[in-house]
């Protein structure tokens, strides 16, 4: 295990010390899961930057899929209504009620990441196939 030296405030080591001994571990112990727990929660995030109008939603099966952030429709939709359906960025927007920079965002959102899309869609293709 390493070693790292750190540097509280004395307010926030004496409540983590308080926490810790209410859970019956050591601060050292406290400060490690502390800390796991927040890179365990970064682990999760895997939102892109570069597209801000994106988040990853879990569903049932806890698999993160790309969807518009506050819109729940996912990436892979977008894509399939212009690969497949033909539509036009500002058909989509109609057709979702979405505004044309979050049909843009999700379509280049896709290029960027035409790999992890492309498997879902071709997933979801597969599974429809074996129930027709």
């Amino acid at each position: 295990m390493a070693r790292y030296p750190l540097n509280l405030p004395a307010q926030l080591k004496k409540e983590a010390e308080q926490w810790a001994a209410s859970q019956g571990v050591s601060l050292n112990q406290f400060i490690m899961w502390s800390v796991a727990e927040k890179v365990g929660a970064l682990r999760q995030d895997l939102s892109d930057p570069d597209f801000p109008q994106i988040t990853y939603r879990r569903g049932a099966a806890a698999v993160p899929t790309p969807v518009l952030r506050g819109t729940g429709i996912r990436v892979q939709t977008i894509v399939v209504a212009a690969q497949q359906w033909g539509l036009s960025a500002r058909q989509i927007a109609a057709e979702y009620d979405l505004t044309p920079s979050q049909v843009e965002e999700a379509l280049a959102f896709y290029q960027a990441h035409r790999t992890e899309v492309d498997a879902v869609i071709e997933a979801e293709r597969t599974l429809e196939a074996t129930h027709a």
